[in-house]
């Protein structure tokens, strides 16, 4: 049920999503509203879409007052990319290198029993 003994100190007047009121009871024993601030959902995986560990939830526009250690991991693609997919990458791009060199020394083996 709606409270009645607290009305919303700003100017917008209807109950949305971003003008939440929460009660709070002061030292002094009177009711006044704190506005909640809504919850943010935090980077995802570039790839897979999980959320980030280490990064904090904020707004975008809120982590530019952040410092760079709260926006990052200290990793390759740290803020964008989660830690299982940056090793699928380097695992995927270690197999395609190695592949190539095999190639090569199947082309270099054939040349040799040709001559």
């Amino acid at each position: 049920m709606k409270d009645v003994r607290v009305t919303f100190t700003r100017r917008h007047a209807y109950a949305t999503k971003s003008n939440v009121l929460k009660v709070v009871k002061t030292p002094g024993g009177r009711l006044v509203g704190a506005y909640r601030k809504k919850k943010r959902q935090g980077p995802k995986c570039g790839d897979c879409g999980t959320s980030l560990p280490g990064i904090k939830h904020l707004s975008s526009f809120s982590y530019k007052n952040t410092h760079k250690r709260e926006r990052t991991v200290s990793r390759a693609y740290g803020g964008s990319r989660c830690g299982n997919c940056v090793r699928q990458r380097v695992v995927r791009a270690f197999l395609i290198e190695e592949q190539k060199i095999v190639k090569q020394m199947m082309i270099e083996k054939q040349k040799k029993t040709k001559a």
